[in-house]
């Protein structure tokens, strides 16, 4: 599958909150997005043992490709690595298909990928319509916007301390403040646009809870995720 940039692809870096995380946005990626979805739709999905609240497909090599030409050259700006060979530990098209209502504790809160700060994530926004988009976050009692290697034990201890509290999350998808965390920024899931940041930075889809999910491509919540390992 060829692909190629869009003849007015645009480039953004942000760094979000207290902490400084950085954040790149890249709109009007694909020269031909359709055509994406097209494959998208030829997929058979599966429900995977991952945190992830829905369902996913591989997606095909040759975006991974697209994706280590499109990112490389802005690595050491935007994440200070140095360019190298992109490795992807996944790579697939994804769809939230899980109802508010089922999801435990874990997933109504923001997450981490991994500890790592060399290691990054990608969403790229395949869907149309007001499915939601992406959040970024602040643990209130720690303060912590990333959790490496160095805070991961302080952090975790705490949350399962506050998942036995009143504090905790109620029934459904985060969406902006609650008592155990602040959003500090947020991304629109626009049609075609791809973010990029450390997989270390507390994050959550932003996903509303008063609508069903489909399961169709084609009409749902469809995004491709990505995490990333450059090799020097």
């Amino acid at each position: 599958m060829l692909l190629a940039h869009h003849p007015d692809i645009r480039v953004t870096r942000q760094m979000v909150g207290r902490e400084g995380t950085p954040l790149l946005i890249i709109d009007n990626l694909l020269a031909d997005p359709e055509r994406m979805l097209r494959k998208a739709a030829t997929r058979q999905y599966v429900k995977q043992s991952s945190m992830f609240p829905g369902i996913r497909a591989p997606a095909p090599v040759s975006y991974q490709s697209f994706l280590e030409a499109t990112l490389n050259p802005l690595l050491r700006e935007c994440f200070d690595l140095a360019p190298g060979r992109f490795v992807f530990p996944m790579c697939h098209f994804s769809l939230v298909t899980q109802p508010p209502a089922t999801l435990h504790f874990l997933q109504r809160v923001p997450h981490i990928d991994s500890v790592s700060s060399g290691g990054l994530a990608t969403v790229h926004y395949l869907f149309r319509g007001a499915w939601g988009g992406t959040d970024f976050y602040r643990h209130r009692h720690t303060g912590f916007e990333y959790v490496d290697e160095g805070r991961h034990a302080a952090y975790f201890d705490r949350l399962a301390q506050e998942s036995d509290q009143d504090a905790m999350p109620g029934v459904g998808y985060i969406d902006g403040d609650t008592p155990l965390f602040e959003r500090v920024a947020s991304v629109e899931g626009v049609f075609n646009r791809l973010i990029v940041y450390r997989r270390n930075a507390l994050h959550s889809g932003r996903i509303g809870d008063d609508r069903v999910l489909p399961a169709d491509p084609l009409q749902g919540r469809l995004s491709i995720n990505a995490f990333i390992d450059v090799a020097t």
